[in-house]
């Protein structure tokens, strides 16, 4: 390293201290990912979390950029270095990694790397990840030359990298404990509304019907009577009514109330991110706090939405955005799916679903549009006013 001793420890304790202030698994891996490559002066480094089909369910990158990124191509599999640590649960420190007799290439927009760093992330007997640094930098920030027999990065990195990947493991594993625990909460309270829902709405849509039967048979035989069944039918609807908008009050996401919106979106997609095949991003810049409906009914579209682009439309990349608009916000739900013609009917089974972000959008103040075309996609855009 290229930090004194006291500095040194100064950045060590940022690091560590940096990664108990993050909840979201995601969060966690970048800043794991991130302090890394600071504090051991590495060109790029990465943090894999692997499945359970031979590849990643989570992979960061630190040093590379958006657009190379996105030229690499998809999530690598385990294979080559990467499954030898996840496999044999060892450190890996290489002079080249290209020169090792287990490494097996790059994708072509791939960055060269030379020497190499790799260590688990273990969380007891099982391992949790993979974190890797590669290209160790020259204090000027340079990065080093071709090796010749002398690996890049020293004894002291390896040491040092142990010690965050320690930290990072209990951190990572806080975290998933902490989205777990949001999880069931969520699924606990939907099951109690579920409930309670039944108990009284059903019962008094029972009575409902009951009453009206009652006063179908009366009509003709005792007007004045049915005229007393009618008006209890009427009655026992409102009560219904009543039932059914308190639970819908009550249905309002818990997190959207503590959390706004951003935060309540990006846990939402880091949790589609992990359950589905294909990569779902979600991205906010400057949006401010919205008035409750508002940011509901954005909630509510882009869950819509997300639900037709992941299960309809076979795309590989779901790309959600929140921007501010002026006093108001901006949601873009991006596929790279079948799409659909949106003037047909029914067409790709989302009629249904269109109508209802629409509804959604105009009640509270805000507009819904929708581009797509057979094979190019979709874009769902809503807007609202803010307030």
């Amino acid at each position: 390293m290229s930090q004194g001793p006291r500095s040194g420890l100064y950045a060590v304790s940022s690091a560590l201290l940096a990664m108990s202030r993050h909840l979201e698994v995601r969060d966690v891996l970048k800043t794991i990912v991130a302090s890394a490559r600071e504090l051991l002066d590495a060109q790029y480094a990465a943090l894999g979390v692997p499945d359970d089909h031979g590849g990643f369910a989570q992979f960061v990158v630190d040093g590379v950029s958006d657009a190379q990124w996105k030229a690499i191509g998809p999530l690598p599999r385990q294979h080559g270095i990467l499954a030898a640590m996840l496999r044999e649960a060892r450190p890996e420190r290489l002079a080249d990694v290209r020169k090792d007799p287990r490494f097996e290439g790059w994708p072509a927009a791939h960055p060269d790397m030379s020497d190499f760093l790799g260590l688990p992330i273990r969380d007891g007997d099982e391992i949790i990840g993979a974190l890797f640094l590669a290209n160790k930098l020259r204090p000027e920030g340079q990065p080093c030359p071709e090796p010749d027999g002398r690996c890049g990065f020293t004894e002291d990195d390896e040491e040092l990298l142990t010690i965050l990947a320690q930290h990072a493991a209990i951190a990572l594993t806080n975290a998933r404990l902490y989205e777990r625990s949001r999880e069931l909460t969520i699924a606990e309270e939907r099951s109690r509304l579920a409930h309670e829902l039944h108990d009284a709405v059903s019962q008094k849509l029972f009575s409902l019907r009951l009453t009206a039967q009652a006063a179908a048979t009366l009509v003709d035989r005792d007007p004045s009577r049915a005229k007393g069944e009618l008006q209890h039918v009427a009655a026992l609807a409102a009560e219904a009514t009543e039932e059914l908008r308190a639970a819908v009050v009550e249905l309002r996401p818990a997190a959207l109330d503590e959390d706004g919106l951003v935060a309540t979106l990006r846990t939402q997609i880091q949790v589609l991110d992990r359950a589905h095949s294909a990569r779902v991003t979600f991205s906010s810049h400057g949006v401010r706090a919205l008035p409750a409906s508002q940011e509901e009914a954005m909630l509510r579209v882009s869950q819509e939405a997300l639900h037709n682009a992941l299960r309809h439309s076979g795309a590989t990349r779901v790309d959600v955005t929140l921007d501010r608009r002026g006093p108001g916000a901006v949601l873009h739900v991006t596929d790279d799916g079948g799409g659909f013609d949106p003037t047909a009917i029914r067409s790709a089974g989302r009629h249904l679903g269109l109508v209802s972000m629409r509804d959604r959008a105009s009640g509270v103040g805000g507009t819904l549009t929708v581009e797509s075309a057979p094979g190019k996609g979709t874009v769902i855009e809503m807007e609202v006013p803010g307030g």
